[in-house]
């Protein structure tokens, strides 16, 4: 397995043994799948983030933990990637666990090897159930602060949440769907990928709370646990749609929006209003197109500093107190899409 880097930096990015290292690079045996996977992955992490690798200075060894589709957990890895070069003197190195679906108790696991294994800080997408938390709280017990993005887990223990306030975005997502739609009548179809995430509930909480009262009355038609995978959403929307013939707006909260919109099109149904969320890659070429109306879209690059500026004023490299505030919410259509997206969005 051919590479250019010490065999200490490798063990220090795969939380294992050099003698591990050793026996992986040269097929000696003896080691688990797993851990073969970790050295390969650490590997890996390294070509990308070549730029940190020989520099001097405090190092820190971040985790970035994900429980997403794979649209967004790339564009999350391309804007801390292109952050980690900007945040000197510190040196930041990141490991990667991505998932897309899975019970919790593979979720617990993933986090307890990395509180075993040692972490200056964990980065977290996760659902907000009682056995997560329960392993963040662990975490940060044992001197390993988290930064939950995107979706909250307030009984954690972490040391700050980073990302939009929730109930805002779905506020204003009702908001552009009223003006859109005026007087003309229709329902609207709400999806999400899991119930399970907070910062879904809310963004629907905040919804419904601005569009309670709204005349003319619409029904909202919710359809959730899609885990946000396209095949998953069209199957749910397809439905959803022969049930509810009235359903001209969609609030597009946990993603699938190619699905969502292969479906309308797939039962010869016309969707006017389209709010989706986060500038993808997939959004962005939908965008394009015409085909969403807008997207509630965030700086990630700016989250991504601010997830790592916490963990480094947590271990005290940066001075002052720990202090967060919402991400700013940006409403992005056809006519605004910044002209400078990273590679992960073009």
């Amino acid at each position: 397995m051919p590479h250019p880097y010490p065999v200490r930096e490798i063990a220090w990015q795969a939380g294992v043994s050099a003698a591990t290292v050793d026996r992986v690079l040269h097929a000696r045996g003896g080691v688990r799948a797993s851990t073969a996977r970790q050295v390969k992955q650490a590997i890996t992490d390294l070509d990308r983030q070549r730029s940190q690798v020989r520099l001097g200075g405090r190092r820190f060894l971040l985790d970035v933990v994900m429980q997403t589709p794979s649209r967004f957990s790339s564009a999350v890895r391309g804007a801390l990637e292109a952050e980690l070069p900007w945040l000197r003197p510190a040196v930041i190195r990141a490991r990667f666990h991505f998932r897309e679906t899975g019970a919790p108790a593979e979720l617990v696991d993933t986090l307890d090897d990395i509180r075993r294994r040692g972490s200056q800080g964990v980065v977290i997408k996760a659902p907000d159930v009682p056995q997560v938390a329960a392993a963040t709280l662990a975490l940060t017990r044992a001197g390993i602060p988290v930064v939950t993005l995107v979706t909250d887990l307030p009984t954690s223990g972490r040391a700050a949440y980073v990302g939009i306030d929730n109930r805002s975005a779905g506020a204003t997502a009702a908001y552009l769907i009223g003006q859109w739609l005026g007087e003309a009548p229709g329902d609207v179809l709400v999806t999400l990928s899991s119930g399970s995430f907070r910062g879904e509930e809310e963004r629907e909480m905040g919804f419904r709370a601005a569009l309670r009262g709204a005349r003319p009355a619409r029904e909202l038609v919710e359809i959730t646990e899609s885990d946000g995978l396209d095949e998953r959403v069209g199957a749910l929307v397809r439905d959803a749609l022969r049930r509810n013939p009235g359903i001209r707006a969609v609030y597009s909260i946990g993603g699938g929006n190619v699905a969502t919109l292969e479906a309308f099109a797939a039962l010869g149904r016309e969707c006017p209003v389209y709010i989706a969320h986060d500038l993808d890659g997939d959004n962005a070429r939908l965008l394009r197109a015409g085909r969403l109306s807008a997207v509630l879209h965030h700086d990630l690059g700016a989250d991504m500093r601010r997830a790592c500026q916490v963990i480094l004023q947590a271990h005290r490299a940066l001075p002052g107190a720990i202090h967060t505030w919402p991400a700013t919410i940006q409403v992005i259509t056809p006519h605004n899409i910044p002209s400078a997206l990273p590679p992960a969005l073009r």
